[in-house]
């Protein structure tokens, strides 16, 4: 496992929310990374309580989750450890009820 590699799986491993995504939580800096906070906080997520990685920062993270994920898109998220998905997959998640349930813990 690569430097980057092993970076992305400590943080994945040590935040119970991460979001890999552009920007921050308060200033996302594409539509699809904002759609992502908004969802996690129409779930009741403190932005606060959310881990995020800015990966226009971090050319190495940036395509490095990609292939950790074996996902070519971002923003990318984690719940637990486990990888959940991109913005449409949030999407559909939260509006099934699904996500909520992975993030209390209840799926």
């Amino acid at each position: 496992m690569s430097d980057t590699q092993q970076r992305i799986d400590q943080l994945v491993k040590n935040n119970d929310i991460l979001l890999f995504m552009k920007g921050s939580a308060s200033f996302p800096m594409c539509g699809f990374s904002g759609r992502a906070i908004q969802i996690l906080k129409a779930c009741g997520v403190d932005p606060k309580a959310i881990a995020t990685v800015n990966v226009l920062e971090d050319q190495e993270i940036r395509q490095g989750i990609k292939d950790y994920s074996n996902w070519p898109t971002i923003p990318q998220l984690y719940i637990k450890g486990e990888f959940i998905g991109g913005s449409d997959i949030m999407m559909e998640m939260y509006e099934s009820g699904e996500l909520k349930q992975v993030i209390d813990g209840e799926a």
